[in-house]
């Protein structure tokens, strides 16, 4: 059976790479060299999702006029630990693999910064399967705003309400179900709550379940 869908844009961390508990490591070192306190819990479940202009000012709300040079330090000590590899999402090779015998376009649209997402991308080999990628600096408002993945659909030229979204994270899924398009969560961290359950249009556990609704036609 053919999938409803006709273009399927990607989240990148949490959904495709097991990278969000990675980078929560990456703040309390950074955080300790410049003799700052760690960030609380908080801190990093109602910051994921966040980019640019939105992430800094999140970051000012704990670390005041010292989020920008921390934020540096944290992609900057990130990036030389991403370059080791980062594990996928169990299921994710497959769905792209599935995708690709379809001639189904896909893209990321992911909040990291560019060099990130291509670095991940090339050291876990699935850069050959995307026709594009886009970026949360690349459009004019980050998630929970709806641009990203407006653009995302622009870009392998398939109507909003005619592509996926799979996300992990509550900002992504309130940009997902603003877009227009069918919004899927694969949960990672956040648990799935009643805000997330009245936004998506599906929740599957993992990659693999979402290749078997699409092969099902659910999807």
């Amino acid at each position: 059976m053919a999938p409803k869908v006709k273009g399927v844009i990607f989240d990148m961390d949490g959904l495709m790479f097991d990278t969000e508990r990675i980078w929560d490591q990456f703040w309390s070192p950074c955080c300790r060299k410049m003799n700052l306190p760690d960030p609380p819990p908080e801190f990093y479940s109602n910051g994921r999702g966040l980019a640019g202009e939105h992430q800094l000012q999140y970051i000012a709300g704990y670390y005041g006029d010292k989020a920008e040079e921390l934020l540096h330090a944290v992609w900057a000590y990130g990036g030389e630990q991403i370059k080791k590899g980062v594990p996928c999402k169990p299921g994710l090779k497959e769905l792209l693999s599935y995708l690709e015998d379809l001639g189904m376009p896909r893209i990321v649209a992911s909040s990291s910064p560019r060099t990130m997402v291509e670095l991940n991308l090339q050291t876990t080999g699935t850069a050959r399967y995307f026709h594009d990628i886009v970026c949360g600096n690349e459009v004019k408002l980050c998630k929970p705003a709806p641009d990203i993945f407006l653009e995302a659909a622009r870009r392998i030229k398939v109507d909003i309400h005619d592509c996926m979204v799979l996300e992990d994270s509550h900002n992504g899924i309130r940009a997902g179900h603003a877009s227009g398009a069918e919004t899927v969560m694969v949960p990672d961290l956040l648990p799935v709550t009643d805000e997330m359950r009245s936004l998506y249009d599906d929740c599957c556990k993992d990659l693999f379940e979402v290749k078997a609704k699409m092969e099902q036609g659910v999807l």
